[in-house]
Parts: structure tokens; sequence; C-alpha cells
């Protein structure tokens, strides 16, 4: 932890002018974000201890069952975002449509959206895995005064103005970027302040972990079978070791620390990809490209890709800058 143990508020206001468009808009967004998170770190914390685990009984718009820690981490963050009257509109993976957000003056003359996967891993909560959440900022496109629109969310992975998750783990951490690197906060629990604890995270252009669920290699397509065949060959610096913890938010907070590649392709169960590209992948992407990463969906950059729905899913290909272009280069050539 760094010497003088500056605190997220104060980082925020230290590094205020460095946003593209600054009004102060944008550090209230990271504030609100980082309120909710406390809450639903307190609740994520005691799940073991009262009926908030398991299953709502309802499914979302993926067909997905909804466990009782998503709806309420779901409406924490919508509601203090709402409440703020920070934002113009609200996307989340648990919702089918977006949310506009009006604001008091009902004159709709905020700036911003937000995009959220506010429970990220959570099939993980009953047995005591870290979760995490996922958040993306954009600028609106449509004429400030009048109500948000779908073409405000369906903006490219280029345009987002902040992205991050919160780990909630054996320790609560936010980690963001604003587009001048990516910084992680750790919560002390005892007092519910957030301090910089890893300033200017990077990932290592190499790494020596392969993160992907091995046990659909069978519906993989043949480029991603024979880049895991390359990982577990026994030449050079390899065998790589495989780690997966089927939360996206641990497994690429655990390989931006120690070197890897994350991997969610295509395959028959699943032709799309699992991960959606508006809560999931566009913000990892910024994040991993701002540490000195790369994501791709196998052949394009994350960030580039035109979404056409809310809900689009991709595959995901993201982590040390070499593993990423190797894995890109065993997909071309299959």
């Amino acid at each position: 932890m760094e010497e003088k143990n500056t605190t997220l508020g104060e980082f925020i206001i230290e590094h205020q002018n460095s946003f593209q468009y600054s009004t102060g808009e944008l550090s209230r967004i990271i504030n609100s974000i980082r309120l909710a998170a406390k809450v639903v770190n307190y609740k994520v914390n005691k799940a073991g201890l009262v009926d908030i685990v398991g299953a709502v009984g309802e499914q979302n718009v993926q067909g997905e069952d909804q466990q009782k820690l998503d709806v309420f981490a779901n409406e924490t963050f919508i509601q203090t975002l709402i409440n703020r009257e920070i934002v113009c509109g609200i996307a989340s993976e648990e919702n089918d449509d977006f949310i506009t957000v009006a604001g008091s003056d009902k004159g709709h003359n905020n700036k911003y959206v937000v995009l959220m996967d506010p429970l990220d891993g959570s099939s993980n909560i009953d047995v005591n895995v870290s979760v995490g959440t996922i958040f993306s900022v954009y600028r609106r496109i449509t004429p400030i005064g009048t109500p948000v629109q779908l073409e405000d969310f369906l903006q490219s992975g280029i345009n987002q103005v902040a992205a991050g998750y919160v780990i909630y783990g054996t320790s609560t951490m936010l980690v963001y970027t604003t587009g001048h690197g990516v910084n992680g906060f750790t919560l002390n629990p005892a007092i519910g302040t957030f301090y910089l604890s890893h300033p200017n995270m990077q990932f290592s252009p190499n790494g020596k972990i392969y993160s992907i669920n091995e046990g659909n290699y069978i519906h993989f397509p043949q480029g991603v079978k024979n880049y895991l065949k390359y990982c577990q060959m026994e030449e050079g610096d390899r065998p790589y070791t495989s780690r997966y913890i089927g939360s996206l938010v641990s497994d690429f907070h655990r390989n931006m620390i120690k070197g890897g590649i994350y991997i969610y392709p295509t395959s028959s169960k699943a032709p799309n990809g699992k991960l959606r590209l508006l809560y999931e992948c566009n913000p990892m992407a910024f994040l991993a490209e701002q540490a000195g990463g790369k994501a791709s969906d196998g052949f394009n950059r994350i960030m580039e890709l035109e979404p056409k729905e809310l809900h689009q899913r991709v595959p995901f290909f993201c982590g040390s800058k070499n593993m990423v272009i190797k894995a890109e280069e065993f997909m071309k050539n299959a």
C-alpha cells in the first residue's frame, strides 16, 4: 500500500482534471458505484448467515436462474445511480430493456449512461467463491434534454469513458480506469474506506496461466483446441498452468496480477459465446488495454465491434498481449 494511504475519494479528486469532460459528473458516478459496492459487499459477506443465497425462482432475460443476491445487487446499483441523479440511463444484464432516468427536473439533462453486470459469477455465491460487479460508462450520443435511446447504449467499446469492476473476495477491491491506466483500491471494512492498494496495474506481456472451461473441450472450435494443445506442450516455458474459477471478474483479476489469458470461445453449445459484449467484454477489454493487455473475439479487437443488441454475446479472448496474439494465430490457421 502506498505510504500516504490515498483513499479512493482523494484519488478521484486528484485526477478529476484528466477526465475528457470534467464537470465532476464522472467523479460522482464512480463515487456512486463505490457506495453501492459497499452495500453489496456487506450483503455478500453475510450471505452465508441469512436466507439471501439461492435462487429467487425467476429467470433473467438470458434464461438463467436469478440468484437472490443478483436481484439485490441489481436493485442497489440502479437505485444508487438514480438517487444521485447523475446518469440519464442504465442498462443491466439482469433487465430486458434499458432504464430511462429523467432526473427530478424531468429535463433528461444528464450526459452519461451506465451499463453493468451487477453480480458476475453469481452461481459461486453459495459455495463462498469470489463474485464481482462489472460496470461501463459512456457519454450519451442523443441530444441532452431528450430521453435516452437504444443507440446511447449500443456504442463500440472505444467510446467508453470509464470502466471497472468490484471483486468481493478475501478482500473487496474496486478496480477502474478512465483511460489513464488502471488502479485498484482495497476496502478497509473496519472504517468503510477504499484505499489505493494497486496503483498502475499492468498485465505482463507473457503469462503462464490459461483460464477456460476445459469441460467444454469437445464443443470448442478447432483453433481453440489447437491453442490448448500448445499451452499443454512441454516446450520453452510451457506447459502453462490451467486456472478457471468460473467468475469472469476473479479470473481476469488473477490474470492481470499474475499474467495469463482468459478464453470463453464459441462452442457448439453457445454458438456466439456466452459473455455479453456490453456488460462484460467491453469493460474488461478497456481495462485490459489500459493495463497493457489485449482483448479480442479471436479475430477482431473487442472494443471495435459494433453492438447490434443490448444482450449480444461474443467470444472473448483477453489477457497478456502475447498470449492473446498467439491464440489469434491458432484461430486464423485452424
